[in-house]
């Protein structure tokens, strides 16, 4: 038999399939469906490292399985192509983004092609096509139309360097995670999308799905779900109040002081009765400097500045309570006010010892100091007036119902969750199709006007003033209004990269139709996704947001399941041989196409698989790859010990029947590294035997061949077995033949195991018995001893007590 050429063997098959559209998804198909999905990706200019192929390959194992169990699988792959990291280069380097994007995607797409992955290339998108953002411009049309899409003054996270306002999520410890530069806060008028209406759906929906459960936990929190009351301080001077959202009402008679967030509407419609109003709008204007991240660490000092002048009034008790502002109270979360309780919570506790404020003891459990705030769920409620005996839940009830009979406030459910920034101030990126009209205000751009197009430009920098590189486009901006005909100007801002990525799954159900976003039947048949796998970076995020737009898309009938994912799994970074993260910066990036050359797809696939548990990082080991090349040699070998027989090896059969289990089982539930464990096991007890039938051989390469395609096709059509192995059928095993006919029962001696024998499965006892006591082992230890007890358990132990 011939050397293992990967090279030939790779390039050969590769070719067949692409020719022959082996793995096309059909539309119209009596098999059942099956959706698998990977995050698509975004195709920067480094190319794929080796990490990036670890979660394909996994969901690759699993959709190559499905066909062979008879499935009819969608497995699809595109480009999130639009965003930051592009425009940044086309800027440094004088290129026009889409000519970079064009070449990020011709790379990742021949490095995707070249491991072997069973993509339905047919079904490529790519964000960027005005073809597939005509329907993501549809989309925001839509949300619009129903009142889920406004613009509204708020502060935003900027980083000065890039010149753009940043998500929540793109905000790292207080700097831009793509330059590293200060992030600081800034008032803009920004799209928002209305992504709290769907919170409670968001959380209770949870169950309908299958999520490992870190992944429904970090959804939870991220909306952050919270049980209270809306309350009312009335403001010293004048006729208005303010509102503050507490989950814990109960303390409220310890409420010696409020705090305001320093943008707070109330401080300037009333800086006439504020003393100090120079000395507020200096803090304001440092705290502005700040990103959320900074404003709200707990270890940071805490600062603030008291409205000298007003004074707010506690509803529960009458007293005149100092307002204060400062920087860790937010403007978006809940009303940007809080009581402050000092006597039972930390932060307040620390800002009170500050600033020498009240506090006041309202739960016994210890005493007023910092650490008493741990003791204030299972209390008893004390000065507190009517409250006073009362435990915390009952407290917590009978206030929130004083709260509503008075009219100072109402129960209120509050979410963490705050709606969503989707404006960007940059050039690569979806359009919003929106004109402002002066007579009108803000107007549609006419759906039959879909695709709004992203003009050609040479100059596509920011701009000082923080506007969008297409607010210098004037024969852009300028236009006429739909509804009245008069001049009106468009929207210069475009859509974040999280826009295209919300909800890419669908598109690729019907990824070339011009008349609608799919077709009824194609979202009908293919939706929801079975299972989807990607990163723990993007399951908080990138998850929220496309559930929250599929959930829209199910309420305008534009698909039927109100969850677009059935299962979602997500798997561990592969690290640097140093243990730290693949970076360019770090000097540890490992180029797959160098591994593929000089090792093989498969081999890269096997041990991408086989390097450690799927869910948990891992450092790449250059040994541990030798090692998987080893063992595909070793099979590729078993063409030389195979005789042409369509029965299973009666010795191996057993074996057999439990890789075929194991390896079913493994591949279902993330454990590739112990399914392929199995399989090298068996590769052992082949090559121990000495020879192997053509069935034996059959179902081992069914078995691996998710994981090495292309070695097992070419020995598969060396046998010469007809139909090629992606058309054959995933084995199937026999319990009853997973059960060993030898088993190893250990032999008790006085409470110590001092031996094993060997028996057969079903071996009478007499026979056992017989074999126990001519073991020589047994023999030393019972020499010249008197036997006081036997005990057999079957299959299990032989237990001998002497005296």
């Amino acid at each position: 038999m011939k050397n293992y050429d990967h090279k030939l063997i790779e390039g050969k098959w590769q070719k067949i399939w692409d020719e022959e559209d082996t793995f096309k998804a059909n539309n119209d198909s009596d098999k059942p469906k099956y959706y698998a999905l990977v995050e698509f990706p975004y195709p920067s200019g480094e190319g794929l490292h080796v990490g990036h192929p670890r979660p394909y390959t996994a969901l690759d194992v699993v959709s190559r399985k499905r066909r062979l169990e008879g499935y009819n699988v969608l497995f699809p792959m595109g480009w999130d192509a639009f965003g930051l990291p592009t425009e940044n280069y086309a800027i440094k380097n004088k290129i026009h983004p889409k000519i970079v994007t064009e070449k990020n995607i011709k790379r990742f797409k021949s490095q995707l092609k070249s491991i072997g992955f069973s993509f339905d290339w047919s079904r490529e998108i790519n964000t960027t096509d005005p073809n597939y953002y005509k329907w993501t411009q549809w989309i925001f049309l839509k949300l619009f139309d129903k009142g889920l899409a406004y613009k509204e003054e708020m502060p935003i996270n900027w980083c000065p360097s890039c010149k753009i306002g940043l998500a929540n999520e793109e905000v790292v410890g207080g700097h831009c995670e793509r330059c590293g530069g200060e992030v600081i806060r800034k008032v803009k008028n920004q799209w928002m999308l209305k992504i709290t209406e769907y919170a409670e759906r968001l959380i209770n929906d949870l169950d309908m799905v299958d999520y490992i459960e870190r992944v429904k936990l970090q959804q939870k929190n991220w909306i952050g779900k919270s049980d209270g009351a809306e309350v009312e301080f009335k403001i010293s001077k004048t006729n208005e109040t303010i509102k503050v959202f507490t989950t814990r009402p109960d303390t409220i008679f310890g409420a010696t002081y409020m705090v305001l967030a320093p943008e707070h509407k109330i401080i300037d419609q009333h800086k006439e009765y504020i003393e100090n109003f120079d000395e507020v709008l200096a803090y304001r204007e440092e705290v502005m400097k700040k990103s959320e991240f900074e404003r709200t660490e707990l270890s940071k000092e805490k600062t603030g500045v008291e409205l000298k002048g007003i004074k707010a009034i506690n509803p529960a008790n009458n007293k005149m309570i100092p307002i204060w502002i400062s920087d860790y109270v937010l403007i978006t979360y809940g009303t940007g006010a809080v009581m402050a309780v000092p006597g039972h919570d930390e932060r307040d506790w620390e800002f009170a010892n500050k600033f020498n404020l009240p506090i006041v003891e309202v739960i016994k459990g210890g005493d007023v100091t910092k650490e008493a705030y741990t003791n204030t769920e299972n209390g008893i409620v004390v000065n507190s007036d009517f409250l006073n005996g009362l435990t915390v839940n009952k407290a917590k009830e009978e206030i929130i119902n004083w709260i509503e009979k008075n009219k100072l406030g109402k129960r209120k459910i509050n979410y963490k969750l705050r709606d969503w920034v989707f404006s960007r101030q940059r050039y690569w990126g979806e359009p919003i199709p929106m004109i402002y009209c002066e007579d009108c205000g803000w107007v549609k751009v006419p759906e039959e006007e879909l695709p709004l197009l992203l003009p050609e430009v040479e100059n596509y920098e920011p701009t000082d003033n923080g506007e969008s590189p297409l607010a210098n486009i004037p024969e852009w901006v300028n236009t006429t209004c739909p509804k009245c005909g008069k001049p009106a100007k468009r929207e210069t801002d475009t859509m974040p990269q999280w826009a295209g990525s919300s909800w890419y799954f669908l598109r690729y159900t019907d990824p070339h139709n011009d008349q609608e976003l799919a077709s009824k039947e194609a979202l009908d048949y293919w939706m929801p996704v079975d299972w989807y796998n990607g990163g723990m970076e993007h399951t908080t995020l990138h998850l929220l947001y496309s559930r929250f737009w599929h959930k829209f898309l199910y309420d305008c009938g534009v698909v039927k399941d109100p969850e677009p994912y059935m299962k979602r799994t997500s798997h561990g970074m592969i690290l640097g041989n140093n243990n730290e993260k693949m970076s360019k910066s770090r000097g540890n990036v490992i180029n797959p196409d160098d591994i593929v050359n000089e090792y093989g797809a498969d081999t890269l696939r096997t041990y991408e698989m086989f390097i450690g548990d799927f869910e948990k990082s891992v450092p790449w080991s250059e040994n541990g790859l030798k090692g998987c090349r080893r063992f595909l040699e070793r099979v590729w070998k078993l063409q030389d010990i195979v005789i042409d027989s369509n029965e299973y090896t009666k010795a191996l059969e057993t074996n057999i029947h439990k890789t075929i289990k194991k390896v079913s089982f493994d591949y279902e539930n993330l454990k590739f590294n112990t399914a392929i464990a199995s399989l090298m096991s068996l590769l052992n007890d082949f090559n121990d035997y000495g020879r192997i039938t053509k069935k034996d051989l059959e179902t081992y390469l069914l078995l691996l061949n998710p994981v090495a395609p292309h070695i097992t096709e070419e020995i598969w059509s060396n046998l010469g077995i007809k139909p090629s192995l992606n058309k054959s059928v995933w084995p199937k095993y026999d319990e009853a033949k997973t059960i060993d006919e030898i088993i190893e029962i250990p032999v008790q001696i006085n409470g110590r195991v001092r031996t094993t024998i060997n028996v057969e499965l079903n071996e009478e006892e007499s026979s056992i018995r017989e074999k126990v006591f001519k073991n020589d082992i047994v023999v030393k230890f019972i020499e010249g001893k008197k036997i006081i007890k036997e005990i057999y358990v079957p299959r299990k132990i032989f237990n001998i007590v002497v005296k």
